[in-house]
C-alpha cells in the first residue's frame, strides 16, 4: 500500500487589505475553509510582513494518486474562484516509494 502527498505553493494578493490587520482577517478565513472543506494542513511561509501578500503552503494526502489529483485540482479552483484577481499555484507531488 502506497501514500501519496501532493504540496501547493500559493501565492495570494489581498487587493482590498489596508493594514496587516486586514490581511491576516482574510487570511484566517482561507486557511480554515481550505483545512475544513478539503482537510488540508496550511502554513503561512512567506510575506507575513506584508500587507497585501501571502504565500501559503497548502499540503494534502491519500492512499490513490488519482484521488491526491483530484484534491490538489479542487483546492486549486477554489483559489482561483476565491482571488479572481491574482492567485498562483504550484503542485508538487510525491510518494512514500520516492521519499523513502
Amino acid at each position: 500500500m502506497s501514500a501519496y502527498f501532493a504540496l501547493l505553493l500559493v501565492d495570494l494578493h489581498f487587493p482590498e487589505a489596508g493594514s496587516l490587520k486586514g490581511k491576516r482577517k482574510e487570511l484566517q478565513s482561507v486557511k480554515a475553509q481550505l483545512h475544513g472543506r478539503f482537510g488540508a494542513a496550511v502554513a503561512e511561509v512567506e510575506h507575513q510582513d506584508l500587507w497585501q501578500r501571502s504565500r501559503l503552503s497548502v499540503a494534502l494526502t491519500s492512499g490513490s494518486f488519482g484521488q491526491l489529483e483530484r484534491a490538489a485540482d479542487t483546492v486549486e479552483r477554489w483559489l482561483v474562484d476565491r482571488f479572481p484577481q491574482g492567485v498562483s499555484v504550484q503542485k508538487t507531488f510525491t510518494s512514500d516509494e520516492d521519499i523513502g
